[in-house]
């Protein structure tokens, strides 16, 4: 034991790879559903590592940190950017509101209970769950006109107050806003959901309700042409048009003539005669139906055996941005293809008919090659698998985004900037968004988003705690039942406001304005929350703006505690 501890402190940077193990470790441990979670489990493990005296240069806490800033400013700056058009301003409007209600209250209860800026900053911190704080806050404090020893104190006392109160900030904020939120906003609010599907095009009835059924559905099935509707010849034009019952498409997607030969892709002038057999692409319902204006239904398995591209799309087409998806479903760039899933940030959108899109959307398709192809020229990018990520555009953005929170204006001996890390998170946001306009360049993909969103975090936390270690336990000891007490005051007093703007002020959707207050406290447990206590997948309509806004201006809050506590 004693050679792995002087191993560790020799080499620093081993003990933040077993941090992480153990972290990791300890925060996927689930009792009764709830478990602590990486980012909290890495920075208990860094703390208890940090007892055996090993300090970590803070150039590797600086450097992750940037990383996992440009990759979430990369990952929302779509939606931030779209969002500012008119139809998406009141969400913006209440995300921001319900921001400047996060920050008021810890602000306020940091005065009242006597915290300095140190607590006051991890209160911020762990009871709106934004861990990024802790690294924003740091650059601030460190650009203070006050003593190294201070500084030194202040920083250490952060991810004490952010440990105390990160819990109830997770758990009780799902808890509030599944549980107490609905019975705020009024009677039966999962029954006023269903009734909001159906004007999405979906169904008041449970047995009916699933969105798959609603939009989708479809699948392939052959049958022989031999009802009475072919005593003539037609065309494959004829029978589609047809086929469309209550606005959902059934397309001809090969034909196999009385001579037994195939064709592969029929064209719309393409004649079909009695006695062909069809592989008709459409909704199961609609194709059951079919079968007594067709024919019945054939077993012809070599007629089926066709390849199929599975797609995932980046809408960057300007002319489909607003469409719902009645009018994708039934547009001719569609032809034969399958729309599995939309993405919208963090969250899959409901496939209800009225659901319209956004450039930047993930458009998840399916189909024949040809098909998926001409659809997804249509709608902008395809996303193919890939693992390389554009290191040019990261490197650029985080260089950039770097300089320009560098630069500083000073207000007496106060000095305002956003730091490297705000900058960073600005200049994300930019690069993300510019990406979904021409996704010719910059790509990251998802897996490398993940990592270095996880990694970046995560090795940033690890380094917190490590340093931290030795005064943790005696700040804990000093403000722990406070800093609880002060931490549940400041999780559910901006929800609280949050619901009742939404009632009240927005007047939304019921749905709507839950998701909305999870997005603006970026709370993706709230929302999984939601979606199962209402059975809809409608809280994640207004969850993707107002996560965008939330995850920008939380973070910049980390500035602004700072400046308001000293």
């Amino acid at each position: 034991m004693e050679w792995i501890i002087k191993t560790m402190q020799n080499s620093p940077e081993i003990a933040i790879f077993l941090t992480l193990a153990l972290g990791f470790a300890i925060g996927q441990v689930k009792i009764k559903g709830f478990g602590l979670g990486p980012v909290t489990g890495v920075l208990l493990m860094g703390v208890l590592i940090g007892q055996l005296d090993i300090t970590i240069s803070p150039t590797v806490k600086s450097t992750f940190f940037l990383i996992f800033l440009f990759a979430v400013g990369y990952s929302v700056g779509p939606q931030f950017i779209h969002g500012l058009k008119k139809e998406g301003l009141p969400q913006i409007a209440f995300a921001a509101i319900v921001c400047v209600c996060c920050l008021a209250t810890a602000w306020i209860a940091a005065l009242i209970a006597g915290f300095d800026v140190g607590n006051a900053t991890g209160l911020l911190a762990g009871a709106n769950t934004i861990s990024a704080v802790i690294g924003v806050a740091t650059d601030t404090i460190n650009q203070l006109s006050i003593s190294e020893d201070q500084k030194h104190t202040f920083i250490n006392q952060i991810p004490v107050a952010y440990a105390v109160t990160y819990i109830f900030g997770t758990a009780g904020t799902a808890w509030f806003l599944a549980s107490i939120g609905p019975k705020l906003l009024g009677k039966d609010v999962a029954k006023q959901t269903k009734e909001y599907e159906a004007t999405l095009g979906g169904s008041i009835h449970e047995a009916d309700a699933s969105e798959e059924a609603a939009y989708d559905g479809t699948t392939f099935r052959v049958i022989k042409a031999s009802s009475d509707f072919f005593s003539q010849e037609r065309t494959v034009q004829e029978v589609e048009d047809m086929l469309v019952t209550n606005g959902w498409p059934v397309y001809i997607e090969r034909i196999r003539n009385g001579k037994g030969e195939i064709n592969n892709e029929p064209k719309l002038e393409d004649k079909i005669n009695k006695g062909d057999n069809l592989v008709l692409n459409g909704p199961i319902d609609t194709l059951i139906e079919d079968e007594n204006s067709i024919g019945q239904e054939v077993a012809d398995v070599e007629l089926l055996d066709f390849s199929s591209e599975a797609l995932r799309v980046i809408v960057a087409n300007k002319a489909v941005e607003g469409k719902t998806l009645r009018e994708m479903k039934t547009s001719k760039e569609r032809h034969g293809v399958i729309i599995r899933k939309i993405t919208r940030g963090k969250a899959a959108l409901p496939l209800l008919k009225e659901v319209q899109i956004q450039r930047g959307d993930i458009i998840e398709v399916e189909g024949r090659k040809t098909d998926v192809d001409r659809f997804a020229a249509y709608l902008g990018f395809p996303e193919r698998p890939t693992n390389i990520t554009d290191l040019l555009y990261v490197g650029a953005g985080i260089f950039l985004g770097a300089m320009l929170g560098s630069l500083t204006l000073r207000t007496g001996n106060v000095p305002l900037s956003l730091s490297a890390s705000g900058g960073v998170l600005i200049m994300g946001i930019i690069f993300g968004w510019l990406r979904s306009l021409r996704p010719t360049f910059g790509a990251v993909p998802e897996p490398a988003i993940w990592l270095m969103n996880n990694l970046g975090l995560n090795v940033f936390i690890a380094v917190v705690g490590i340093n931290a270690g030795p005064d943790f336990i005696a700040g804990l000891k000093a403000a722990g039942v406070s800093l609880f007490v002060a931490g549940i005051f400041v999780s559910l007093v901006p929800m609280l406001i949050g619901l009742l703007l939404g009632r009240y002020v927005f007047k939304f959707q019921p749905a709507i304005t839950l998701g909305a207050c999870a997005g603006a406290r970026t709370t993706t447990a709230a929302l999984g929350a939601l979606e199962d206590s209402l059975k809809s997948r409608v809280p994640a309509i207004s969850y993707t703006t107002t996560y965008a806004v939330g995850n920008t201006l939380l973070i910049i809050w980390g500035v602004v505690i700072v400046l308001l506590m000293s």
